[in-house]
């Protein structure tokens, strides 16, 4: 009997055991599947778009302040985050900076790549490029101001993403446009250039109109950034670019967008 009743209590107890266990497990998945939509989540419920906001709110900052005189609880106020979740996403203000300057330049190297790598002829392309470049430009006013810090930056040696950005963005856009000046000089439809200066000069003929609109608008009394003067200007970015490029008999002025 008593026998019996001890093999009953041991049978018990391993039925407890195994449900007790199965409560842990379900326990720790639960405990585990929260704990990553905290992390994907973070406190907003929207990962993506508290990410995006962060980031957006973050080029503000570092494009007025610069990396020194940026301040993180503006970013995450901007944001409407909070402060513990942008440092959940970037660990501090540097890597947080590498992000924004990541972000910018990924978004015009994915622009102007989708038309270099277009079946157009190296005339079209060319001309589709400088379309591009300028538009995005146009509609991200922030970049000149933040290119134009990280060259000061990396000029003085204080650049920690400068390897980085010239690696996976600009080296490859400055290749493949390169690819497209040696194409169209070897079919006859562009003069002899040479891609080291005019890659440049077709760059800093749309950067630097932006990054130097306060400074124009004093000189020529009109606000440059108004849109139907970014029209002209993009007008005249196409017209330069086409007469200095295109042999005679390719010639062409390219308008302002429709």
């Amino acid at each position: 009997m008593a026998h019996s009743t001890h093999h009953e209590e041991l049978r018990r107890l391993r039925e407890e055991f195994r449900e007790r266990t199965k409560e842990l497990r379900h326990q720790a998945r639960e405990m585990r599947r929260q704990a990553h939509e905290i992390r994907r989540m973070g406190t907003r419920g929207q990962p993506e778009e508290s990410r995006a906001a962060i980031l957006e709110a973050a080029a503000h900052e570092f494009a007025d302040h610069g990396v020194d005189g940026a301040r993180t609880d503006a970013i995450a106020r901007e944001a409407r985050v909070n402060k513990a979740l942008l440092y959940y996403y970037f660990k501090d203000k540097e890597t947080l900076y590498g992000a924004v300057l990541d972000a910018a330049f990924s978004g015009l190297k994915d622009t102007v790549f989708r038309v270099l790598d277009s079946p157009r002829s190296p005339r079209e392309k060319i001309l589709a490029y400088v379309a591009a470049y300028f538009d995005f430009i146009a509609s991200n006013r922030l970049y000149p101001r933040l290119m134009q810090r990280e060259m000061m930056r990396a000029r003085e040696g204080e650049s920690q993403h400068i390897d980085k950005i010239i690696r996976n963005h600009i080296q490859p856009i400055f290749t493949r446009v390169s690819e497209v000046l040696r194409d169209g000089i070897a079919r006859g439809e562009f003069r002899e250039v040479n891609p080291a200066h005019f890659v440049p000069s077709m760059v800093a003929m749309i950067v630097f109109y932006f990054s130097s609109a306060p400074v124009m608008q004093k000189i020529v009394g009109f606000n440059p950034l108004a849109p139907n003067r970014v029209a002209e200007r993009r007008a005249a970015v196409m017209d330069f670019v086409s007469a200095a490029l295109f042999r005679p008999n390719h010639a062409v002025t390219q308008g302002a967008r429709s």
